[in-house]
């Protein structure tokens, strides 16, 4: 066997793939001439620089897995790898620590002023009172998100004397204690309480702009903010503003809006208090260094026979086990994630029943692509085989079953999801055996086909409602691809439904719009990534 890696990835995985395969170390190539040569390859390694497209996947005839050394897999064409069988990896936790350890760096530096003291001293100068900083000890630090680098600066935090309170709604209260924080269920009530705040979450709809104006007036004067997630959670103009104003006395931040193009950057304009880094979280040795031995393990292990650890595709199953359910998996995932996307608070049990066709099958796999589309809706790096484990740590009971009870449809996946403030069901359904549709929301039944971008919208049952919520669509710029509007199973019922798909996202301000129609309820905009 022989494995192709390119992209300057770090020697020390040649010497782990060694083992069970040639390698031949190339610099990075353009598609026509990795097109030429990926043929002889079983699998190929890279990092970010090169373009793994659907072209150098189809000449890859003996490729059995491409492994990306980092986090995302953006460079690589997903669906043309899982189409061809090939198992594509990448690193997840590989810099975990980098970004833990990155984020307390950039917290002490701006409590103690250490970026403009050091550029004073190298001019010459002895201004120690102009520098005079603040202690983190028993200061109370705010983290938002408690994934696993959120978790460590916890840890360091705590060790360091410093008061922790968390927000996650995906994380228990439970967990958090246990680790020697104090849980805040509601945002509202976590502002007021911080002298520091970190996020650790990923940028989704819910996050964006999650630090404005509007909350930060609901800080405390004199907060300091860190920010080595992702930028675009903090509203960078509405910080700029409140740095020159006083209320947020100081700010680090590592990632931005618009990188690496940051010229136009509203915090570039702040002059003082204020530390600012080029996206350094994962940029140690040994992040890259992890990240290299972590993919070239996985590559080893699977042309040595074995499964890989941190698969994001498909082909991580056992093909006897996917095989029966495959043409299932996409509405199971989709089915997931509506229902969360539909739901409040933090996920306690996930139940699962199959009718039809698939009560007679192993239905493991749907297990495992309802709890990916469960937890990737509010949580970055899920995939096929992390998302059992994740569920697990979390704390969520994930219970399936077969019903004998007949249905009108070839396979009926039904999903119970309940949280702590409430529960949602979600059915989804093939249609003469390949046509995918959500057959189900809680007491409604609907045949829709499930779609990336969906407006649910629960209203009474009385005239002018279709006409109004579409009104305020259209006037929004929005097309409405198709609609279902359905009863409860009641005909005296007074509630109705309206599932929408439309062809591009909904803004919180039409959302709003959407919302102050009379008789409207609680209208949600549903986002499914897996459509």
């Amino acid at each position: 066997m022989k494995v192709l890696v390119t992209d300057k990835i770090n020697e020390a995985a040649g010497k782990i793939i060694e083992a069970a395969a040639e390698v031949d170390f190339l610099p990075t190539m353009s598609e026509d001439e990795l097109v030429k040569v990926i043929p002889q390859y079983d699998a190929l390694m890279v990092r970010s620089q090169t373009k793994v497209t659907p072209k150098i996947i189809e000449a890859g005839k003996n490729l059995k897995i491409i492994g990306r050394a980092g986090v995302g897999v953006d460079n690589i064409n997903l669906e043309s790898a899982t189409q061809n069988g090939i198992i594509v990896v990448n690193s997840p936790d590989g810099n975990t620590m980098a970004a833990s350890e990155h984020t307390i760096a950039l917290m002490l530096a701006m409590a103690r002023n250490i970026a403009p003291a050091a550029c004073s001293t190298k001019e010459g100068k002895w201004d120690r009172s102009k520098f005079t900083g603040t202690e983190l000890y028993k200061k109370t630090l705010g983290i938002i998100g408690m994934g696993k680098i959120g978790s460590h600066v916890a840890e360091v935090a705590l060790a360091l004397g410093m008061k922790v309170v968390v927000y996650d709604p995906f994380t228990s209260k439970e967990v958090v204690e246990k680790m020697g924080g104090e849980y805040i269920e509601n945002l509202d009530d976590f502002w007021g309480r911080c002298d520091f705040i970190t996020v650790h979450v990923p940028k989704t709809k819910d996050t964006v702009n999650m630090i404005n104006k509007d909350t930060i007036a609901k800080m405390k004067k004199g907060v300091r903010l860190v920010n080595c997630a992702r930028g675009g959670i903090i509203n960078e103009a509405d910080l700029k503003d409140a740095i020159n104003s006083g209320h947020v006395a100081g700010a680090a931040i590592d990632v931005y809006e618009n990188e690496p193009n940051i010229e136009t950057c509203p915090l570039l304009e702040c002059e003082k208090n204020i530390v600012l880094t080029p996206h350094l979280g994962a940029s140690t040795t040994e992040a890259q260094l992890n990240v290299a031995i972590d993919v070239a393990e996985q590559i080893k292990e699977v042309l040595s026979g074995g499964s890989a650890s941190s698969a994001v595709n498909i082909p991580s199953l056992r093909p006897d086990k996917l095989e029966p359910v495959k043409d299932y998996m996409q509405i199971a995932e989709n089915s997931g994630e509506l229902a969360v996307q539909l739901s409040n608070g933090v996920i306690k049990s996930i139940e699962i029943t199959a009718q039809g066709d698939l009560s007679d099958l192993d239905i493991q796999p749907l297990e495992v692509a309802v709890m990916k589309g469960a937890l990737s809706a509010r949580l970055e790096g899920v995939n096929y085989v992390n998302a059992p484990v994740i569920a697990k740590k979390r704390g969520i009971d994930v219970i399936s079953s077969r019903s004998k009870v007949k249905c009108n449809y070839a396979g009926l996946l039904t999903i119970k999801l309940t949280t702590d403030k409430e529960t949602t069901v979600v059915a989804g359904a093939l249609i003469a055996k390949d046509i995918p549709r959500i057959v189900r929301i809680n007491d409604y039944g609907t045949t829709i086909r499930p779609e990336k971008h969906m407006v649910i919208v629960p209203h009474e049952n009385k005239p002018s409602m279709i006409a109004k919520v579409a009104q305020v669509i259209g006037e929004n710029g929005i097309n409405i691809g198709s609609m279902n509007v359905v009863q409860k199973n009641d005909k005296h019922e007074t509630e109705s439904i309206m599932v929408i798909n439309i062809d591009t996202e909904v803004d919180d301000k039409t959302l709003d719009a959407i919302n102050k129609i009379d008789g409207v309820h609680n209208p949600k905009y549903v986002n499914l990534t897996a459509g």
